[in-house]
């Protein structure tokens, strides 16, 4: 049976993606005193990746929000297997982390970090209102942007 959550996101006509192996030496997740701390995830469908490159030079304002969506679809993703398949265990969205691989120039990294932002107000209502930082980068990895969370858990 599907998730609240799950249900909602097929809802808004979004679905969670494969939840990708760490690129890296770390853990997706480690949940600890009832909170679920995130690593940062890429824009990543399964092996697939869609978006490379800077927000304000190959990629546009659009393509980045869209690139920052699914990075926080890919934090859900993770979520569900740290969580044993039951995204209702998420109480409430504490924090997100959005770095956004950005052309010297570009300023507007909180306008795309509002894709991710809304996502989780519109999956998990008013739990989903949460703090976050939003800066440029250069990289990681070259990926348009990489979102962390970190997540109260029951």
């Amino acid at each position: 049976m599907a998730s609240r959550i799950e249900a909602r996101l097929a809802e808004l006509g979004l679905e969670l993606p494969p939840a990708s192996p760490p690129l890296n030496s770390y853990v997706p997740v480690v949940i600890v005193n009832g909170l679920a701390f995130v690593a940062g995830q890429a824009p990543l469908r399964g092996v697939e990746r869609p978006f490379m490159g800077r927000v304000g030079a190959e990629l546009s304002e659009d393509l980045g929000r869209q690139a920052v969506q699914l990075s926080a679809l890919n934090v859900l993703a993770h979520m569900k297997l740290a969580l044993d398949g039951d995204l209702d265990r998420i109480i409430r969205c504490v924090k997100l982390g959005i770095f956004v691989n950005s052309a010297p120039d570009f300023q507007n990294q909180p306008m795309i970090a509002n894709a991710a932002s809304d996502l989780m107000v519109s999956v998990l209502g008013e739990a989903g209102r949460h703090a976050r930082f939003a800066i440029g980068t250069i990289g990681p990895m070259n990926f348009a942007c990489s979102v962390e969370a970190i997540f109260q858990v029951g």
